[in-house]
């Protein structure tokens, strides 16, 4: 009900605008009896809606004017003339100004058809060429799962060969440096055991130096 309202306060203000804008046109024009200020609103076909910012132009020329926001145009032609409507998304629509007409303006409501685009199927390869597609099928190496990858992460050796060559940080030299400091408070007033007559240890040295750990590295 409110878009009736809507159509109708336009027509009342088109017909105001077009009696005082056709008074300064024929000071203009002159007096012509071909001419007539041509208004109306430009709507969709199907709900009525205005279509704004409609091209409106007589055809066979560059003369013609634009709709506003609420579809409403007024622009000055002759009688006769045909009058082309084009608005991206609608179909092109036209209009023939009345020869007989016996006032020097006219207004009307202009429908426009919805116009469906259909667009050609377009493939776009990543390849330029079915060779380079061959070539890359044929020399595509399978990506590891995110289990494979897990497990290849959580090795035993790679984790020792990664411990060994692995540089303190800051937290891990505090640490290193109050776990010596408990342990010597542990042996606090009494001699600290001698690591060199310690079996086990000296099993250690001999399985470390059969090993070739003690050799000078590159």
């Amino acid at each position: 009900m409110s878009q009736f309202k809507h159509i109708f306060a336009s027509i009342a203000f088109l017909l105001l605008i077009s009696t005082g804008y056709s008074q300064s046109i024929w000071g203009v024009f002159g007096e012509n009896d071909d001419l007539v200020q041509f208004s109306g609103v430009v709507v969709t076909g199907d709900s009525l809606k205005p279509i704004p910012y409609t091209n409106i132009r007589v055809e066979g020329s560059r003369y013609g004017t634009t709709s506003n926001y609420d579809g409403f145009f007024s622009f000055v032609a002759s009688r006769g003339s045909r009058i082309l409507f084009t608005a991206v998304g609608y179909q092109d629509s036209y209009y023939d100004i009345p020869d007989t007409l016996s006032q020097n303006r006219y207004s009307l409501f202009q429908m426009m058809e919805t116009d469906t685009i259909l667009l050609t199927v377009t493939v776009i390869y990543p390849w330029p060429t079915v060779e380079d597609l061959e070539f890359a099928i044929v020399n595509h190496r399978v990506p590891e799962n995110d289990y494979d990858r897990a497990m290849k992460n959580l090795a035993l050796e790679e984790m020792k060969e990664r411990a060994q060559n692995l540089d303190f940080d800051g937290a891990m030299n505090y640490r290193y440096d109050m776990s010596e400091v408990v342990r010597k408070s542990y042996y606090n007033g009494q001699y600290m055991p001698v690591q060199i007559l310690n079996p086990f240890a000296w099993a250690k040295f001999i399985e470390a130096w059969k090993d070739g750990k003690f050799k000078k590295k590159d």
